[in-house]
């Protein structure tokens, strides 16, 4: 067995312990009652950055911190910069959770569960763990390494490109590194090649000035629940195909070479439905379940409230209704553009009597991956001496809103290499880490840096 790789399978344990320790921190970003709980834990990745051999710092920002480390001892070598995050996503609804959702479970002794686990606490420190085996074991790195670790992404990282922008200089790299996604499927690893962009709006109706009686009112004003319906109803027609104006003026064709590789992965659409407990999927007409998933754009209601809701009944005629819509895009489809067009559109369709706000949050822009860049191929090899079979190329239905900005800003394409599974629950309940997907990831993330390292 290689050194590096008896190391790790004598440190199993210990490293199990920390991602235990990582994952009791509640570091729920978007929650301000936690903010000294994801300080805590910002603090927790800089004091183990420092315990793998780097220096490390905390930067404050506006919102939460950002934890920077770096080696750069490896004169002539290329450098590589690592992104992640440490904040996660709200634990709620409490009740659908097996165990409290940051008291991590072992569950038959191959998975742990809680929240962050993949999303991406254990990713992150997966690489982490691999610098440390690599400065335990040399003394050194294979390749000068810089590391960001965010506390925001799971709110659209508001604080990151002003820092990208402020440090520039130092964080120049000849690659990015990120692993916030997932394999293809146990023992099958993978590079994502794209990731779809996000435009995110909410809506506000209003009818009359403060909420009705439906028996005096009812037939006499218009109604706002039923007029937002109304609206996103006309959002797709028959065919599933988004009605926004212009919404696929910019949209890139899927070539025949592109259609046939995302074929060539063999994805199962029938037992991914029935692990969704459904019979069928729906969406745009002409494309396969994984095209309209990963690679054309979407639509999506995520949201819809008003009136009355509790139990019982109560005759109300409401003077509000709200919903959440997200759109996601694919090169080359602009957030702002859409998000202009959804308030155009609502506007249109409204019913007359009521009026609507269209308040748009936090974007992200799409991203196609280089597969021509050295880091590229350091993380091909890396995959396949671990997992003994190439990596498949992969499409992200999701986002990563910050990988557009590191590309802009530094000038430097990035590595997708997910080390999560797609069931793996992320944003939900029982989110897991598998942790044959943990101990072969630290594996992969140091082979990688060892790869690269070759490229000098």
């Amino acid at each position: 067995m290689d050194p590096l790789d008896r190391y790790l399978a004598d440190k199993q344990a210990e490293h199990l312990e920390d991602l235990l320790a990582f994952l009791r921190m509640e570091s729920v970003s978007t929650n301000p009652a936690k903010a000294p709980d994801v300080a805590a834990c910002a603090a927790w990745v800089a004091a183990e950055l420092e315990r793998a051999g780097l220096k490390a710092t905390l930067h404050p920002t506006a919102g939460h911190p950002i934890v920077y480390g770096e080696w750069l001892g490896a004169p002539g070598a290329p450098t590589l910069l690592l992104y992640g995050h440490y904040d996660v996503q709200p634990p709620e609804p409490l009740e659908l959770w097996r165990n409290p959702p940051f008291s991590p479970t072992l569950e038959e002794g191959a998975r742990v569960v809680a929240r962050g686990a993949t999303d991406d606490k254990g990713q992150v420190l997966a690489h982490v763990k691999a610098l440390q085996a690599l400065m335990e074991l040399h003394g050194r790195l294979p390749v000068n390494v810089k590391v960001v670790i965010e506390g925001e992404e799971e709110i659209g990282s508001p604080n990151l490109p002003p820092f990208l922008e402020e440090h520039r200089e130092r964080l120049r790299a000849d690659a990015v590194l990120v692993s916030d996604s997932s394999m293809w499927a146990p023992g099958r690893p993978a590079l994502m090649v794209s990731l779809r962009g996000l435009a995110y709006v909410e809506i506000e109706v209003t009818g009359p000035s403060h909420d009705l009686h439906s028996g005096l009112f009812g037939g006499g004003v218009a109604n706002p629940l039923l007029g937002l319906s109304k609206v996103l109803a006309a959002l797709h027609d028959d065919e599933g195909r988004v009605m926004l104006p212009g919404f696929y003026d910019k949209v890139r064709p899927l070539s025949a070479d592109e259609r046939a590789e995302m074929a060539s992965l063999g994805h199962d659409e029938a037992a991914e439905l029935a692990s969704l407990g459904l019979a069928e999927g729906a969406g745009e007409a002409g494309y396969s379940f994984y095209e309209r998933t990963s690679a054309r754009p979407t639509l999506d209601a995520n949201g819809m409230w008003g009136g009355y809701t509790g139990p019982g009944a109560k005759t109300v005629l409401p003077s509000k209704a709200y919903a959440k819509v997200s759109c996601r895009l694919v090169p080359d489809q602009c957030p702002e553009e859409v998000s202009a067009a959804f308030e155009a559109f609502v506007n249109e369709h409204l019913p007359a009597g009521l009026s609507a706000e269209v308040r748009a949050h936090h974007g992200a822009v799409p991203v196609m991956v280089p597969r021509d860049i050295a880091a590229f191929g350091a993380a091909e090899r890396a995959l396949e001496h671990v997992w003994g079979v190439p990596p498949v190329y992969t499409r992200g239905g999701g986002s990563i809103p910050i990988i557009a900005t590191f590309q802009e800003v530094l000038g430097v394409g990035a590595v997708l290499m997910g080390l999560g599974l797609q069931d793996d629950r992320l944003h939900s309940p029982n989110e897991k880490f598998e942790l044959s997907c943990y101990y072969q990831g630290i594996r992969a993330a140091a082979w990688t840096l060892i790869e690269m390292s070759k490229q000098a």
